[in-house]
């Protein structure tokens, strides 16, 4: 590989990570508000079974750039960026703590209930999703190289989707045990909360698979990759 393209290696691999901690980060910031996204009014455990927070919306984007990262960069840089993430989410919350604390003027547009209402709490949720975020990222990482192993690297869409589902199924179990235990949401709302969260994120995950093959096609045809080639960035 030439110097110019280890260059642009490198940099293709830090704008990934940025698009990694940028959906890390924003899912932690706006989970409090829920949205409806199913037609039809099918109920579950006593809540609709569609209604889901809008945190979700980002989230399934940092499973398909580890992907995506495993599967070119290797799984060293995969677990790098992950625990990127995690920094970048501690840090955030370091700074909406300060925010909190400081008081609002009279005259600000926002005041100090309204800010505590929305930001209040985000300790304990980003505490709740880093936990589930830390053991899902890893897990996802680790069957996702299993199953390169296993197949050789062929039949990319089997690693990448048997991947996702048991990591997001992990995730949206973790973090809802953890919030129900901390008081954040009742615990009538666990089974619903569950069924869609997990739902929506396997869809997710069936509808990012063309997006991944596109990605590592892409990778491997202007780096002239083999399969199972990974591109060396140490």
């Amino acid at each position: 590989m030439t110097l110019k393209d280890k260059t642009l290696a490198r940099r293709l691999y830090l704008i990934l990570g940025i698009l990694f901690i940028t959906s890390l980060v924003v899912s932690n910031l706006i989970f409090k508000k829920f949205f409806y996204y199913y037609p039809f009014d099918v109920s579950i455990f006593g809540i609709t079974l569609f209604e889901i927070s809008v945190g979700i919306l980002p989230y399934p984007i940092t499973f398909l750039i580890t992907d995506l990262i495993s599967e070119i960069y290797g799984k060293k840089k995969a677990n790098e960026v992950v625990i990127g993430g995690i920094f970048a989410s501690f840090f955030a919350m370091g700074i909406i703590y300060v925010a909190n604390a400081v008081p609002a003027t009279d005259w600000s547009p926002v005041s100090d209930n309204l800010f505590s209402t929305v930001f209040g709490s985000t300790a304990i949720a980003v505490l709740a999703s880093m936990l589930a975020y830390l053991f899902a990222q890893f897990v996802d990482i680790q069957i996702y190289h299993f199953w390169k192993r296993i197949t050789q690297g062929k039949h990319l869409w089997l690693r990448n989707n048997f991947s996702t589902f048991l990591s997001q199924f992990i995730d949206t179990a973790t973090v809802l045990l953890l919030l129900c235990s901390f008081g954040e949401i009742d615990w009538n709302l666990f089974g619903g909360l569950l069924l869609a969260g997990f739902l929506f994120k396997v869809l997710i995950a069936a509808v990012d698979t063309p997006f991944l093959y596109l990605g590592v096609y892409w990778f491997r045809k202007r780096f002239d990759l083999k399969i199972n080639d990974e591109i060396p960035l140490d």
